[in-house]
């Protein structure tokens, strides 16, 4: 395991969604410090090709929203997406206004967006839950509801077969109610990690980790807006931030469901800085990480204008990528660029590689006939 390439010059974006889709990842909406977050425009759209590691912004996104609302999602952030039969499905979210609750979706083949109409009981609006698929039902869970003005309580699923919406009610220990927190699939389970939600019946806000009423080993500290994937039939989570000590982390961490045990992982290589809100996506055996947003570091103490941990933060348009098992070719070219070996004897195939585990990215615009980059 170990940190291959760091990537500037990518989407700056903070409290984005982003899948993997065969060899690439899509990332949708999100925001960057000082956007405004109140109007209607369409939501941004940016795609990832793993082979080259370039982004390219998708044309879609310029479209005005007003004259396309029918199929169109708004421009928003605490949104989820997921992925079922090589389609995104994009729900929840919200921009400065207002939360949404319609289902959106991404069609990667003709790279449109569709707005497919449901059925059954629709939840809230809401931003900040999370969304995950086991077979073909989409689950619900947490978040704050505009309408209520308050942390969602009701689990529900969308059959994606069906286009219908159910809530189930859910027997033994729940989980407090929360947002920002991770949910990941393994299995016939899924497990919940971290959140922000009220403690107690005061107004401090604080972050969870229901995993700790049965798990042991390298527990990690409870936190908020960290990323979740799945490798190998295990969970991982990286980064987050946790409000009580005022820290943002960039710490990795797995979780194996068979032994119920957290290990603390060490991989090698430049690792990101600590952040939390990034997007986390994963290809084969690479793990792309980007974006997300972190405060000031002054002498190793965290500066943050006030206590809410709003401001002070410097948003990101970096990615990093963790190789999970990094093959001897991989680790080849790693030592080629420490050691500053003459690259020139090498294939042409395998320099141009080099180069894009190194070269900034230069975000374009394709055409909508290859628009998928």
């Amino acid at each position: 395991m170990r940190w291959i390439a760091h990537i500037e010059g990518c989407p700056k974006r903070v409290n984005h969604a982003a899948v993997a889709v065969n060899h690439k990842v899509y990332s949708f909406g999100g925001y960057s410090t000082g956007e405004d977050c109140r109007g209607y425009t369409s939501m941004d759209v940016h795609v990832l090709n793993t082979h080259t590691n370039r982004w390219v912004k998708h044309p879609v996104s310029d479209l005005p929203y007003f004259e396309n609302d029918d199929i169109l999602p708004y421009r928003r952030y605490g949104h989820t997406a997921v992925v079922y039969k090589d389609n995104i499905y994009i729900w929840g979210g919200r921009n400065d206004r207002s939360s949404c609750s319609i289902l959106f979706k991404f069609d990667t083949f003709w790279h449109c967006w569709m707005a497919p109409p449901t059925t059954g009981s629709v939840p809230l609006a809401r931003d900040g839950h999370t969304a995950c698929v086991w077979k073909n039902y989409m689950f619900i869970f947490g978040g704050y509801e505009e309408e209520t003005d308050l942390f969602a309580k009701q689990v529900f699923y969308l059959d994606f077969e069906k286009l219908h919406w159910s809530y189930i009610v859910c027997g033994g220990y729940e989980p407090t109610l929360r947002d920002f927190h991770t949910t990941v699939c393994i299995k016939d389970r899924i497990y919940l990690f971290g959140g922000r939600g009220t403690i107690l019946t005061t107004n401090l806000q604080g972050v969870q980790s229901p995993l700790e009423t049965y798990s042991t080993g390298d527990i990690p500290v409870g936190r908020r807006s960290n990323s979740a994937f799945v490798h190998n039939g295990k969970m991982y989570i990286f980064g987050g931030y946790n409000s009580v000590k005022s820290k943002h982390y960039n710490d990795l961490y797995v979780f194996d469901p068979e032994t119920c045990v957290w290990t603390k992982l060490h991989p090698q290589g430049t690792s990101p800085c600590a952040r939390r809100r990034q997007a986390c996506a994963k290809v084969g055996d690479k793990v792309f990480i980007f974006g997300g947003t972190s405060p000031h570091v002054v002498n190793d103490v965290e500066e943050l204008n006030d206590a809410s941990g709003l401001d002070g933060l410097v948003d990101h348009s970096d990615m990093y990528i963790l190789d999970l098992n990094p093959s001897l070719k991989t680790l080849c070219m790693l030592t080629v660029r420490e050691y500053n070996l003459d690259e020139s004897s090498l294939p042409q195939s395998l320099r141009t590689e080099l180069t894009n585990m190194h070269l900034p990215n230069k975000i374009t615009q394709n055409r909508p006939n290859n628009a998928s980059g």
